[in-house]
């Protein structure tokens, strides 16, 4: 799978290592920075990730920062991304399963590596049901 990843600062050191870790499961990686652990403006990375999957250049994308609510706020000005926040892997699942959401966003310090890991493992494992939840999401665009 293509995966996009990016976030800000707070996320830095969970991206690099879910960088290495989803290469080494195969996964395609895009990595839309930032760089370091040096303070940015999230939405110079999230813009362009949320771009790359609304054409199709990645499949999902994993975002991370602080509390992921900036980055999940930038990517849903986007038309045909659907980014929800998890904690927790059945937040995850729920998002795809149910919101077929194309970005999840977590929130690095609230959660341990390990988590982040089980989240985005969930996420990128999940796939949407479709049905009356394919119905609600047709109707979730303006």
């Amino acid at each position: 799978m293509k995966v996009a990843i990016g976030g800000d600062h707070a996320g830095f050191e969970y991206k690099q290592q879910l960088i290495e870790l989803l290469k080494k499961e195969g996964h395609e990686v895009k990595d839309f920075g930032p760089n370091s652990d040096a303070s940015v403006d999230y939405p110079d990375h999230v813009h362009p990730l949320a771009t790359a999957i609304e054409n199709k250049e990645a499949t999902l994308g994993v975002l991370l920062c602080g509390s992921a609510n900036g980055v999940a706020i930038t990517a849903n000005k986007h038309q045909d991304i659907r980014a929800a926040i998890a904690w927790e892997e059945e937040l995850a699942s729920l998002a795809r399963q149910h919101n077929d959401a194309n970005v999840i966003c977590i929130p690095a310090r609230f959660i341990d590596y390990q988590k982040a890991v089980s989240i985005v493992n969930t996420f990128l494992s999940t796939d949407f049901e479709g049905g009356r939840h394919g119905r609600r999401v047709d109707k979730m665009k303006c």
